[in-house]
């Protein structure tokens, strides 16, 4: 097994410190795991052949689950989406955040932000919201029992996205076969209650929403915990792909980032299943340096381009302030980090006063 769960789904914005606070403040995503402001040059395939300074950071929530890469030029004035993008559209168009208790937090939102949807029940049965963040980004709201480190907090982490495809058999080919998520927890074909605040909620979807039987194992997939991907096929329209004409980057949901081990082994089970790297950080493999973490990155793409990131973490830093890292090289791959370890990065907490950070 090689993959330890997803480590990230990145969000490209025009406004990287206030899309955080407001990412911190809803979701509980205050803990930084890095910060990086620097050129990105190996992904000139999706920045118009031209090296691109950008502004990433880096933030989980402590309760589990993955995090947020938050993303933004630093030169390049970015392109945001010329149409509204409706349910199945082609990408990544509603990212999943999960709760241990929905209710609850859907009370604790309401309070505190307005473009919020009614509770829903979603065709498994479990209650369900969305929410329309300020920047024009959906997220579903999922219950989800599975706590890293109990913080007495509603909100929790990612826990996966919904995926627009144009056909499910091709993308299962990917999704089912490729990144492990072999149990079908359902396949319906309707006009969904629970579609109805976001765009096109009126009209037909099948919708596939899939889960992994196993648990995954490695350096931190304790603290992702388990994952879902929801496959969505629009049926009344021609579904539009969201990054057509733009950049990696570009705002909107860029990619979803899987942490995995034994990337060279990885890559030949993605090539015989047809979805070779079209990036490669590390081609000789060698270690890639992205400031204050290091390890080596790639990146696939779904039947319909939809951008597949995963990345072997080398090194990360705990407490920068203490110059203490993790270095994962020299240590079994599919065992997990000791609880103790990982429950220090709470000490990267961001305190956010007005406009302003502390650390």
């Amino acid at each position: 097994m090689y993959i330890s769960g997803i480590q990230q789904i990145g969000i490209g914005t025009t406004r990287l410190y206030e899309s955080w606070k407001w990412y911190a403040d809803i979701f509980g995503m205050n803990i930084r795991i890095l910060e990086d402001d620097t050129v990105a040059e190996r992904m000139l395939r999706y920045t118009g052949n031209k090296p691109q300074k950008r502004h990433a950071a880096i933030t989980i929530n402590m309760q589990g689950g993955a995090g947020f890469e938050i993303w933004q030029y630093s030169e390049r004035k970015p392109h945001p989406i010329d149409f509204e993008i409706q349910i199945g559209d082609l990408g990544i168009y509603c990212a999943k955040v999960k709760s241990k208790n929905v209710k609850l937090f859907h009370e604790e939102v309401q309070k505190k932000y307005s473009k919020i949807s009614p509770l829903y029940l979603a065709p498994d049965g479990s209650p369900t919201y969305y929410i329309y963040d300020p920047f024009g980004n959906y997220f579903q709201v999922v219950e989800d029992s599975y706590l890293f480190s109990d913080c007495k907090q509603n909100n929790g982490g990612c826990i996966g996205a919904q995926i627009g495809v144009s056909d499910i058999d091709k993308a299962l080919t990917l999704y089912r076969d490729v990144l492990g998520y072999d149990t079908i927890v359902y396949d319906k074909t309707d006009i969904f209650e629970d579609f109805a605040f976001m765009h096109g909620g009126e009209q037909q979807y099948r919708r596939v929403l899939l889960k992994h039987a196993e648990n995954r194992v490695g350096a931190f997939s304790e603290m992702f915990g388990p994952s879902q991907i929801e496959l969505v096929v629009a049926l009344d329209r021609t579904p539009k792909k969201i990054y057509e004409g733009r950049y990696w980057g570009d705002p909107g949901f860029i990619q979803v980032c899987f942490d995995i081990n034994n990337m060279k082994a990885f890559k030949q089970i993605c090539e015989e299943k047809g979805f070779p790297f079209t990036v490669d950080s590390c081609p000789s493999g060698e270690t890639f340096d992205m400031g204050d973490a290091a390890g080596h990155f790639t990146y696939i793409e779904d039947p319909d381009g939809t951008l597949i990131e995963f990345v072997e973490t080398h090194k990360i830093p705990v407490l920068k302030k203490l110059n203490l890292y993790i270095n994962l090289k020299k240590r079994d791959p599919n065992k997990p980090l000791p609880k103790i370890i990982l429950k220090a990065l709470k000490f990267n907490r961001v305190r956010f006063e007005s406009d302003n950070f502390k650390f």
